[in-house]
């Protein structure tokens, strides 16, 4: 590598455009520095209500420093073609979930009394098997045995969809989903739930670009690096 190249690399030329930076944090804290320096602010999946409360308290602390905060939820999802089937699923998998390693995994979450975020996540359900419905469609029964995102929309894709979009009211633009098998899980959101879904974009919001090519690796979307000769 020449020196020219060595120099051209280490300018610290900001990107263009600048990557979007994401935080979470439920604390006092957190949100004061996600007031300052986030773009997203992102939280755990709870109920649309105590959501809405939580944004509504770092809008407060951004708008109080001049900033524009946006806001994300990471959930995980099951669906189905019926909401039986996907009840059913839940069901299996709360089956599935031996009473010992819950009651391990739990006593981990309970070690982790700093974070607010996992704290909130925990009250949910508390550790009972009955309590696991915390809001229509919105089923805690991951947070039984993992810490950190416990939730998932369980449901038909007509009634998912609608609870997605509950979230969009509150001010929530940005999901980040997942689920078991995650392969499987997200072939089944791809077909029956996106279809729902409005690809309408804010306009606050950079827009997506379709990479056209050449594919394989490509850096920042559609602008890549310039090629340099180098120098021996």
């Amino acid at each position: 590598m020449s020196s020219d190249t060595c120099a051209e690399r280490s300018t610290g030329v900001p990107p263009d455009p600048r990557p979007a930076i994401f935080f979470g944090g439920s604390s006092d804290a957190g949100k004061d520095v996600a007031a300052r320096q986030a773009d997203v602010w992102l939280m755990w999946g709870e109920p649309p209500a105590s959501a809405a409360a939580e944004l509504a308290s770092v809008r407060r602390r951004a708008e109080a420093l001049g900033r524009d905060v946006r806001f994300g939820i990471r959930l995980h999802t099951i669906t189905r073609d019926r909401a039986a089937d996907a009840w059913a699923e839940a069901d299996r998998l709360a089956a599935a979930m031996p009473d010992d390693v819950i009651g391990r995994a739990q006593a981990l979450v309970a070690k982790q009394s700093q974070s607010v975020g996992q704290a909130r996540m925990a009250a949910l359900h508390g550790g009972d098997r009955s309590k696991l419905v915390i809001a229509p469609n919105l089923w805690a029964g991951f947070g039984l045995v993992r810490g950190g995102a416990g939730t998932a929309l369980v449901g038909d894709p007509q009634t998912v969809a609608a609870r997605i979009r509950e979230y969009q009211d509150i001010g929530i633009d940005t999901f980040i989903l997942s689920g078991y098998p995650h392969l499987e899980e997200a072939y089944r959101f791809a077909e029956l739930v996106f279809p729902l879904l409005s690809l309408q974009q804010p306009g606050k919001v950079t827009q997506l670009r379709a990479n056209t090519g050449p594919f394989g690796e490509t850096i920042a979307n559609e602008r890549r690096p310039l090629l340099k000769a180098s120098q021996s």
